[in-house]
């Protein structure tokens, strides 16, 4: 069984992440012999007054497939109880839990997902829209608040369309040159392209940046190239994190 997992609100300005949260949890799964899990991505939602939020007000979620030994109900209990013990004091934390096959609505769910980027919702309707498309969504502390970006974060991420992957890739020290070739065998890369749309040749070359992140596009884990100017004409290089908070 398919699934998409997503938390939010576990941390303060003194713990652990969410992020690290989320990736505890997919290797608990793993570990626990129930099934596999894949790379956890990071999407931003909206930053306002009116949201309460530790430092980015971003939700993580991974993708997940249950052996047919553990019941999605299994997993779910087990998830709620980590949250309980691994979630900082005073934080409000959400689960999310999202069966694709079992979606009642994908448009609303995606709609969710896209407005929690623009403005301030409400644990009301993201209860009220859980219901409606049979998903999964519990509170595991505090105020509950997370419950919004947990189910916004399950909604973008089955958008295939935002969202940066967790942690950052090491090919080799900033400013050496790799080929494309090097980046393409890199187990979290599904695709190499430019902020053009370009689709590089395996024999160009690319100029390591600090951070290597990849993002998520049309369901892909992509790296980003831009085109720079140095002496001797254009070059391809790895795009920095600036760069990359537009996804």
């Amino acid at each position: 069984m398919n699934l998409l997992v997503c938390i939010d609100d576990t941390d303060n300005l003194e713990s652990r992440g969410t992020g690290e949260l989320a990736s505890m949890l997919a290797l608990q799964l793993e570990e626990q012999g129930w099934g596999s899990s894949s790379y956890v991505t990071r999407h931003q939602l909206l930053v306002h007054p009116d949201i309460p939020y530790t430092s980015h007000n971003s939700a993580m979620c991974f993708a997940a497939s249950l052996n047919e030994n553990c019941p999605v109900e299994q997993f779910i209990d087990y998830a709620g109880r980590f949250l309980l013990q691994e979630s900082a004091p005073e934080s409000d934390p959400g689960l999310c839990v999202m069966i694709p096959a079992d979606l009642g609505d994908e448009s609303a769910l995606l709609a969710f997902g896209r407005a929690a980027k623009k403005q301030v919702l409400t644990k009301n309707e993201a209860y009220t829209l859980a219901r409606q498309t049979d998903i999964h969504l519990s509170e595991h502390g505090g105020t509950g608040q997370g419950v919004i970006g947990a189910l916004a974060g399950v909604g973008l991420r089955l958008g295939g369309n935002d969202g940066r992957l967790k942690g950052q890739l090491r090919f080799g020290m900033p400013a050496e040159r790799i080929k494309i070739s090097a980046l393409r065998a890199h187990p979290l890369v599904d695709c190499v392209r430019t902020l053009d749309g370009l689709t590089p040749s395996d024999g160009e070359e690319v100029v390591l940046g600090e951070k290597i992140k990849t993002v998520l596009l049309e369901g892909q884990s992509v790296l980003l190239l831009e085109a720079v100017r140095e002496q001797g004409g254009m070059v391809w290089r790895t795009c920095s994190r600036q760069q990359l908070k537009n996804y």
